[in-house]
């Protein structure tokens, strides 16, 4: 009898990408990929389209779930065609909207008790509001509102609209503490009551598809790296893709008033608080632009400076910021002379900001009790040696640096396995292969060369720079 193969789909912001393996112990048999247009925007088709070219690869699963990016506001109307382009994650424009909101509903503690979080402009729900008020047309035509992997779900098999509770808890209108919708958030923001998916159980089957496959629920991309991973209570994650995020698996939901922290859900009945920041890897991508170099060249350029980058510091909000909650702000480089004003410093500063940036997060995390056994290091920008080298020291503890591999995608499989087997939790797959990069030891350093000053400059500029 041949073994059973499982599916799991990352769509993100930039790409879909499929990994193929086995059911027993998560081990990759085969892996494709295919992109999506580029922009803060996007019509759903393209996801589809995307993942339609890898139908040969999927085909070959007994059971496939989809893990996608969070937030993105899938409007349909009654025939449920598409009614416009989903606005995505990273699109800042409602702003204006997610600070209404707050105000109307009792303010950032009352949202953070009902909700879990104080929706920043990434939301669904600022999403609406912000539709409601600008195109008040496709607003009335909104008769169903979906998250991106519910829609892949529901074109693959599934019978009804359904999401599961990790991504839902990222809308602004559903309680993870409670576990239900909150229709009068909704109604608040779309101006009309609309339709929303069933919320299925951690591990349900939900439907199969056209070739007989089990369907798994599907997740949020964060959610499906930390199945993916095979989080327990005491890990944090620090990932660093086209967004930077630092999360962690809890047993109680998080509510936490200053808005730095999401009260999510995870994949697997427990809770994920997490801090996300806007600016991530597209930080090395531009300092690669600024000093004139390739990205596979920018870490040896940041290696041959000095620590603490000869005294300049990046502030690096370079398309507005998320956490803090900055829409409108922009990069700022600070302390260039003419003696430090070198190519290497400049790739220097950008890595040690972007750690910096990540390292608030985890601070965020802790000031809502959690306290880390250990920090993983994830993501594509976890592949520059110069983010890894340096990581340890602007964290101030030991970093594990799991062996490159797309954990949301196999967080999904993890989640089709799961579907499939039909048991209590998810499978017990391996953990992946990893390093450790022990803290550097700052005896003999001077006091200018140790992480914690590089991070008390970093916050000095950050705290001065105007909070826009």
């Amino acid at each position: 009898m041949a073994e059973s193969l499982v599916a799991g789909v990352d769509s993100s912001t930039q790409s879909t990408k499929v990994v193929l393996c086995r059911a027993a112990d998560g081990t990759v048999v085969a892996e494709a990929s295919a992109p999506h247009p580029d922009g803060t925007e996007c019509h759903p088709g393209h996801w589809w389209n995307a993942l339609s070219q890898m139908r040969d690869l999927l085909e070959r699963a007994d059971a496939v779930a989809v893990a996608a990016q969070q937030h993105g506001m899938v409007a349909l109307d009654g025939a449920g065609e598409v009614v416009r382009p989903a606005l995505l994650w990273n699109d800042t424009r409602s702003a204006p909207q997610a600070r209404a909101l707050v105000e109307e509903f009792g303010g950032a503690k009352a949202w953070a008790e009902r909700t879990g979080s104080v929706p920043p402009a990434s939301f669904t729900v600022t999403k609406l509001r912000w539709m409601a008020e600008h195109e008040p047309g496709n607003a009335r035509r909104t008769e169903r509102v979906m998250l991106p992997h519910d829609w892949l779900t529901l074109r693959l098999g599934a019978p009804e609209p359904v999401t599961d509770r990790g991504d839902a808890s990222g809308t602004g209108y559903w309680s993870p503490a409670a576990g239900g919708y909150l229709p009068d958030l909704l109604r608040a923001a779309l101006g009309h009551d609309a339709e929303t998916p069933r919320v299925a159980a951690p591990g349900e089957r939900v439907g199969e598809t056209a070739w007989g496959a089990a369907l798994g629920p599907g997740t949020g991309d964060n959610m499906g790296a930390a199945l993916g991973l095979g989080l327990r209570p005491g890990d944090v994650v620090v990932s660093i893709g086209t967004s930077g995020t630092a999360f962690a698996v809890a047993d109680e939901p998080a509510a936490d008033p200053s808005g730095l922290v999401a009260g999510f859900a995870d994949a697997t009945g427990r809770f994920l608080p997490l801090v996300a920041t806007l600016n991530a890897a597209r930080i090395l991508s531009a300092a690669a632009a600024m000093t004139g170099v390739a990205l596979y060249e920018l870490s040896a350029l940041a290696l041959a400076a000095e620590p603490g980058a000869g005294g300049v510091t990046l502030l690096p909000y370079l398309d507005g910021e998320r956490t803090p909650d900055r829409p409108d702000a922009t990069g700022v480089l600070a302390g260039l002379t003419t003696s430090n004003a070198t190519r290497e410093n400049v790739a220097r500063a950008a890595v040690e900001a972007l750690l910096c940036s990540l390292a608030d997060a985890v601070d965020h995390l802790a000031a809502q009790g959690i306290r880390p056994r250990r920090t993983l290091l994830i993501g594509g920008g976890a592949r520059s040696e110069a983010v890894r080298a340096l990581a340890p020291a602007i964290f101030g503890t030991p970093v594990t640096v799991p062996e490159p591999a797309e954990y949301v995608a196999l967080g999904a499989a993890r989640q089709a396995a799961w579907a499939l087997a039909g048991t209590p939790e998810p499978p017990g797959w391996p953990a992946p292969p990893a390093t450790e990069r022990p803290a550097p030891p700052e005896a003999g350093h001077t006091r200018e060369h140790t992480g914690q000053e590089i991070r008390e400059r970093y916050a000095a500029l950050r705290d001065s720079a105007p909070q826009i």
